[in-house]
């Protein structure tokens, strides 16, 4: 007699009734939470929480300080920008992992402000100072709404994301997060003197052995949070080292709201909105493959109704964040890697990590104490989170049959074509500007690739399957339900 799964997942092929964004216990153990409904400690959701933050603090505060400058701001509005975008990204991933109605996709999915639209929110607002922050502003605004409404209809498309599709793209996002790794392995900033410095590079590796020192030698939650110790230990010793930076803690305050519409009313200009309903496009896209990789992840696959909730939280917190002075919220895909990494699957220690996000927002000084993390040690640590990304996909890529057909090809094409703005980021530099918000996000290119080529090998022209036997029907589908597996 098989035995029966710990957990029961409504999303299961073959359930019966609408798909839930919960999962229900199984009956066997009524008592029985999946592990992403359980909550920890005080001290374990806390300092796991941490831990994500710590993950993804500089991917929250680089837009900012990139579009801070360019569109002509001084260096303390570029700073309430970056507290802005902390802030924002707190209740974005609250709205993600608590949620409520049908917003949010209740698994443990961190939202910030996305690298996206970094190039088309410079286009627009360079050297417009206020004014300039203002149209971006006004065009989130816009975009998000538009997102928000998009929703419902958009979520469908996971009939098309099959594990040959998925694998591919969970795959490209770890190998497209990786150079951002080794960028902050390097020093983070291009045209400072000790970029790609032996003391930098020589940091980042001594984080990354000492974080796989410690997930070798440490048991039970020590072992779970052993990123955050990496950083604190890698942060002390990068003291004597002279790389890391004390001047924000001096010149942080101590308290600071981001006051609503800080910069003035938001603008509205059709050039400005156009662009980011194309830049909200592509996150919607990263997040429904950063959703179907994560649900696999913790074992509780995404279906139409957890994207849909899911998007409705992304277009809501972005909608909501402008705001507050924030940019557009999309998933962060590093995070992935640490759920995959410390297996802690708790939406409430991502749901805890975004409360410590609020109040760094609303706390200056706290959130310059995270910024002494130096880049090099965070790009050692993100060695390992972003290449557990990319494992994952890999395992998923095992499942997709790729003996069969042209499923091989698929895969083929489609990190080729994907890996293009990581390889060769010059590649499309005579296409629009506009073609560039979506041709130089290898995951976004990498994923159409898949989709349209599953589509035509697949799909289309395709004779359909003899009927199973009846045996074979009620063993329901040959792919093992990713949950009873584990």
């Amino acid at each position: 007699m098989a035995a029966k799964p710990r957990f029961r997942n409504d999303a299961v092929a073959g359930s019966d009734g609408p798909p839930h964004l919960g999962t229900a216990p199984d009956p066997a153990s009524p008592d029985r939470k999946h592990p992403v409904d359980e909550t920890l400690p005080p001290l374990k959701m806390f300092t796991s929480g941490l831990q994500h933050v710590a993950a993804m603090y500089a991917g929250v505060v680089a837009p900012p300080m990139i579009v801070g400058p360019a569109v002509g701001l001084t260096a303390k509005e570029t700073a309430f920008l970056m507290g802005a975008s902390l802030f924002t990204a707190g209740i974005a991933t609250l709205l993600q992992t608590l949620g409520f109605w049908r917003i949010g996709a209740r698994l443990p999915f961190v939202n910030g402000v996305s690298f996206a639209g970094v190039t088309p929110m410079v286009a627009i607002g360079k050297d417009r100072g206020h004014d300039g922050i203002a149209v971006i502003l006004g065009a989130i605004i816009v975009a998000s709404l538009l997102g928000f409404l998009l929703a419902p209809y958009f979520c469908k498309l996971v009939r098309f994301f099959p594990p040959v599709v998925t694998g591919t793209v969970i795959t490209l996002i770890g190998v497209s997060l990786l150079p951002v790794a080794f960028n902050w392995s390097q020093g983070g900033n291009a045209t400072a003197a000790d970029y790609g410095s032996t003391t930098n590079i020589t940091m980042a590796a001594v984080t990354l052995v000492i974080v796989l020192a410690l997930r070798k030698l440490l048991r039970g939650f020590l072992q779970q949070i052993a990123i955050l110790l990496g950083l604190i230990v890698g942060t002390l010793i990068a003291i004597p080292v002279g790389i890391t930076d004390f001047g924000a803690i001096k010149d942080a305050d101590l308290i600071g709201f981001p006051t609503p519409f800080h910069f003035g009313a938001p603008q509205f200009e059709i050039a400005a909105i156009v662009s980011m309903s194309i830049v909200m496009l592509v996150c919607m896209t990263e997040s429904t493959a950063d959703m179907l990789a994560l649900g696999r992840i913790v074992g509780r696959p995404a279906d139409e109704r957890t994207i849909e909730g899911g998007l409705r939280a992304d277009t809501l917190g972005s909608a909501i964040s402008p705001l507050f002075n924030g940019f557009m919220c999309s998933a962060f895909a590093q995070n992935i890697g640490l759920v995959a990494m410390t297996k802690v699957r708790s939406r409430f220690v991502v749901a805890a990590g975004g409360g410590i996000l609020i109040v760094l927002g609303l706390v200056p000084v706290a959130a310059s104490v995270i910024a002494l993390v130096p880049l090099p040690v965070l790009g050692g640590a993100g060695i390992v989170l972003f290449g557990s990304v990319a494992a994952s996909g890999i395992q998923t890529l095992a499942t997709a049959a790729l003996e069969k057909g042209e499923n091989a090809l698929i895969v083929a094409a489609a990190v080729g074509i994907g890996l293009i703005p990581i390889a060769a980021p010059e590649f499309y530099h005579s296409f629009p500007k506009d073609l560039l918000v979506v041709l130089d996000s290898g995951i976004s290119t990498g994923c159409v690739v898949a989709i349209v080529l599953n589509l035509a090998f697949n799909h289309l022209g395709r004779k359909p399957d003899p009927e199973p036997e009846p045996s074979e029907r009620e063993q329901g589908p040959a792919v093992a339900d990713p949950v009873a597996a584990h």
